[in-house]
């Protein structure tokens, strides 16, 4: 799932913990803190949710090349944020003040989160975004012409926050913790034909069988058109098998061999009194989960109800049909 969108809440509560186990925040946050992992957000959900990716440092100079920018947030407080974390490096909170001293805390954490959200800053652990998950937004009383609003920028991303009743400090409010820095100085240049080629290979090993539609769900830039070319290098190359794997999915499918080897031996009937240990057994994602393919890569199937991808629902899954769909 390395470079894959995920939604900030269903992070560590759904996707991670349904893939390590014992999973312990404490873990993540060591990789962070340590230079091995890097997260990066990708468009605010809300005013106090988001879209994240998760890289491998040495892989984000690859892999972010290829996803498509979001809108840039424009105002004199981001561009103040900006200009000091490119001539300083990595700074706290404490210090960002000194690149708008005139910004209120509150007007400081809205610029610094319309950042992260657009992708263009980042923190060395994950500790802010807790903190941010579980505040509670604050209702925005200014008018459109109020010094806030002109300081702010027409394009600011998330709306005013406030933290939690006595957590703020004399280091700052705890969504603006750590140490916060530019994406753009942890991801060094690289051609755009080893970009490609990675994110085409993380695909492959995300998706199992790749698709048109796939590669539009995740936001690539070029769309499925940009990574088909490498697709067909791979295929005359004999790395990759173009087919008709999986029914529904449409003409263009791409999977690696070993894939479809898996898929093959799956379509075997299993005889449940000669291979009770066989059966496959119901696992409830995230519907969120890049694992769930319904809603994204699939069709949901019909049903009296109206199930989504949103944020806090999760789906109970059976030998890949969905039985149940519930939001929490």
């Amino acid at each position: 799932m390395q470079g894959c969108a995920v939604v900030a809440s269903s992070l560590e509560t759904d996707v991670l913990r349904a893939r390590v186990r014992g999973y312990q925040s404490v873990d993540l946050d060591a990789l962070c803190t340590s230079g091995e992992v890097v997260w990066v957000g990708s468009g605010a959900i809300g005013s106090t949710d988001g879209r994240v990716r998760l890289y491998f440092a040495d892989q984000l100079p690859l892999l972010r090349a290829s996803v498509e920018e979001l809108e840039r947030p424009t105002g004199e407080i981001h561009d103040a944020i900006r200009q000091m974390l490119a001539e300083r490096g990595a700074r706290f909170f404490t210090q960002l003040r000194e690149a708008a001293p005139q910004a209120t805390d509150t007007e400081l954490l809205t610029a610094l989160w319309d950042l992260v959200w657009a992708g263009e800053v980042t923190n060395d652990s994950l500790a802010p975004l807790r903190a941010l998950l579980s505040s509670k937004p604050s209702q925005r009383n200014e008018s459109r012409s109020s010094p806030t609003y002109t300081r702010m920028g027409r394009r600011s991303g998330a709306r005013l926050m406030r933290s939690r009743a006595g957590t703020v400090s004399r280091v700052g409010p705890p969504a603006g913790a750590g140490r916060w820095s530019l994406v753009s100085d942890l991801a060094a240049d690289v051609s755009p034909t080893e970009s490609l080629h990675a994110t085409v290979m993380q695909l492959l090993e995300r998706y199992g069988v790749l698709t048109r539609e796939a590669v539009l769900g995740e936001s690539t830039r070029g769309g499925f058109a940009g990574v088909y070319g490498v697709l067909k290098m791979l295929e005359e190359r004999g790395t990759v098998r173009r087919g008709y794997f999986v029914e529904g999915l449409g003409a263009a499918q791409f999977a690696l061999p070993g894939a479809v080897d898996r898929l093959r031996a799956e379509r075997e009937t299993v005889d449940v009194e000669l291979h009770p240990d066989r059966v496959p057994e119901p696992i409830v994602l995230s519907a969120t989960d890049p694992a769930q393919p319904y809603g994204s890569t699939m069709d949901w199937p019909t049903t009296t109800g109206r199930p989504s991808r949103s944020a806090g629902a999760l789906v109970v899954i059976e030998a890949g049909d969905p039985l149940v769909w519930f939001d929490v």
